[in-house]
């Protein structure tokens, strides 16, 4: 096989099959992308390397390491308010927290 078929061939399976791992596809198959795209990505990093749009925001991957995801889990169903004034307080759906918890756990090391 040549170079280029190769190369072309690398393309084409990334296209259909989705990128590295990690990457996770693309929000209509992963509600957990699709949630935080939606209610976290104006203010967090939800990446692996990206920064936060708000530098005041930790990034999502931070978050998941640094709190036990248990704990979260209940505070994103009791409601979450916290010390800085950008950050809204919100109470979360039970699917909703799911997903989250979710996204989220693809980031514990």
């Amino acid at each position: 096989m040549t170079v280029l078929r190769s190369i072309a061939l690398g393309f084409f399976l990334v296209s259909v099959l989705g990128g590295p791992a990690g990457a996770n596809g693309t929000s209509e198959n992963d509600p957990g992308l699709a949630f935080v795209e939606k209610s976290c990505a104006r203010c967090h990093a939800i990446g692996e390397h990206d920064a936060s749009p708000l530098s005041i925001a930790p990034p999502l991957r931070d978050i998941a390491n640094r709190y036990p995801l248990e704990g979260l889990e209940e505070a994103f169903a009791e409601g979450i308010v916290v010390g800085h004034p950008a950050m809204p307080e919100f109470e979360l759906e039970p699917d909703e927290i799911s997903d989250l918890i979710g996204y989220l756990e693809r980031f514990v090391k």
